[in-house]
């Protein structure tokens, strides 16, 4: 046997997968999930993916086949992760609040052969392969997913359902690992926030290495508690389904994720890790008196996505909540930047130190390197905390592209980097600090106003649940600052306004308020491309607009 020969057989290709068998032989009678009454350990769970893996087969499912599921974060949902690729098939979680429309589409765009459908999702299925039928000549296979805990009344269904399924599965099943670590899987689409959700796909030595990166970065000891808040259908759960795997931990599963299941969940099982964007942490920091449990311990947060505002940061920590912030992106598995503490900053007085933990941090392990760019000459900005550029980034949790979108994947990953498509500064300490999104960036008077920091005050306004900005075209400045805003209470847009112009530059104020709930997406994000639309659609604010309107 050659030299290269003895190397490719002492270095087996990285797969997240191994994670599970490790769990089985290592803790197996460890608890691997809970759901309601129902509890599974990680021998059990190994068996009930290899059952999958193999009725998979059955099913005529082969190597590089779409698989997708439409599910909340509950066990199927968990144990496709593993099932489905260990099969050799690609894994699409789809966001359960698509439309059939989009819905359809996505399912014709990745030439999904098969279909696990939620009972509670089922009708949005069949409405989505209805629409589909005109389109192609052969229809993905549904397969549902009965309620686990025995509590939907509807027993009748026309399709395959998932525990049968497992039935006719091999619990012995020799499952798929790839040769090549390169190879798919998952596919997850874009959030769609600016743009049309594209296919992102992912690799899994990315899986592999993300995954220990989070238990890295996040200390997640082993055996961790951790409580699904993130939904697995959004990037996989960040990594965190193979994760908890790693460290023989329990997946406690949630179905719906209110402010009061959470605590009650976090007393009742001894929770110490859980994730979830900014929205997330808002809705626990402004949960009613009624709904607030004395935490046993301190419980671990992860959130990312967009800056969470320090007056939520301060509540957070006052319930016994420990933050971590991160950032990324679909394409980045995830995390890609997190803000790494430092022990000075422990004393900094509180409002100070929020600031400090809102940045977005330095590069993962996994991600290699970060920078802020100018995107026209792919020169790094300077380090002086000012200079605005485009958040850039490489490393192995990086996508392998866009499926079926060539043009896409060469513009995204132009001069060698991957194009976040975020601004941001870089300080002088390397920590990088988001500033917007380039299409968020308000241009008012020639001047660049980040909405992040309008609504950082925004939220520190005692009536405001909710705030997103956006630009509004004016007669006079081009655009202007235009806040829609979820209340607790009644105040007026002037009141609003007065709020902002005593606390920023009066250019950066908002000009224009309006009142409501904010769209979002699955994952809680604020669909900012729907406000501008309405923005625009009040019209241009005349130069001495105050500013009205309700939706």
């Amino acid at each position: 046997m050659g030299t290269q020969e003895k190397c490719e057989a002492n270095h087996p290709a990285l797969s997240p997968l191994i994670f599970l068998e490790r769990a089985a032989k290592s803790c197996g009678d460890h608890t691997s999930v809970i759901y309601g009454h129902l509890r599974f350990t990680w021998l059990q769970t190994f068996s009930r993916c290899r059952r999958l893996a193999s009725a998979l087969l059955y099913l005529n499912i082969h190597a590089g086949d779409v698989v997708s599921s439409v599910a909340p974060n509950i066990p199927a949902m968990y144990e496709m992760h593993f099932g489905v690729p260990m099969a050799g098939a690609v894994l699409n979680t789809l966001n359960i609040r698509l439309n059939a429309q989009t819905m359809a589409s996505l399912l014709k765009h990745s030439g999904s052969k098969l279909v696990f459908a939620d009972y509670q999702y089922l009708p949005l299925v069949h409405e989505a392969i209805s629409r589909l039928s005109s389109e192609v000549s052969k229809l993905p296979m549904v397969i549902v997913i009965k309620d686990q805990l025995g509590q939907d009344e509807c027993t009748s269904y026309a399709e395959l359902d998932y525990e049968t399924l497992l039935e006719r599965g091999n619990p012995f099943f020799p499952f798929y690992i790839p040769s090549d670590e390169w190879e798919t899987i998952s596919l997850n689409y874009t959030s769609g926030t600016t743009s049309q959700p594209k296919g992102v796909l992912y690799h899994h030595r990315g899986a592999y290495m993300n995954s220990l990166m989070h238990i890295m970065m996040w200390r997640m000891k082993d055996f961790p508690v951790f409580l699904w808040t993130v939904p697995m259908f959004h990037c996989n759960g960040w990594c965190f389904t193979w994760a908890v795997a790693a460290q023989g931990g329990t997946n406690v599963c949630l179905r719906n994720v209110t402010a009061k299941n959470v605590f009650d969940f976090i007393v009742r099982h001894k929770v110490e890790y859980l994730c979830g964007a900014p929205v997330l942490l808002n809705m626990l920091a402004s949960a009613p008196a009624s709904e607030v449990k004395p935490l046993p311990s301190p419980v671990h947060v992860l959130t990312g996505g967009a800056p969470p505002p320090p007056p939520i940061l301060s509540r957070m920590e006052e319930l016994g909540f420990d933050i971590t912030h991160a950032y990324g992106l679909t394409e980045t598995y995830g995390c890609a930047l997190y803000c790494k503490w430092k022990q000075e900053w422990n004393n900094l007085l509180h409002e100070k130190r929020s600031a400090f933990k809102a940045r977005q941090g330095i590069a993962t392990l996994a991600v290699t390197e970060a920078e802020v760019m100018d995107s026209s000459t792919m020169s790094r900005v300077p380090q002086d905390g000012k200079t605005i550029g485009e958040v850039m980034v490489r490393g192995y949790a990086v996508m392998k592209g866009y499926l079926n979108n060539e043009k896409a994947t060469r513009d995204a990953f132009r001069g060698g980097w991957f194009h976040t498509g975020d601004l941001g500064v870089m300080h002088p300490d390397g920590y990088i600090q988001l500033k917007d999104r380039s299409k968020d960036i308000i241009i008012s008077g020639g001047e660049n106003i980040s909405s992040i920091e309008i609504e950082a005050v925004l939220y520190s306004h005692p009536q405001v649940l909710e705030a997103a900005v956006v630009a509004r075209p004016d007669e006079h400045w081009g655009e202007t600052p235009c806040a829609f805003i979820h209340l607790t209470r009644e105040v007026s847009p002037e009141s609003i306004i007065a709020y902002c112009r005593e606390r920023l530059p009066h250019f950066m104020a908002p000009r224009s308020v309006v009142f409501g709930e904010l769209p979002k997406t699955a994952t809680g994000k604020i669909q900012k491309y729907v406000l501008r639309e309405r923005a625009k659609a009040l019209g241009a604010s005349p130069r001495a607009a105050k500013g009205k309107s309700r939706l």
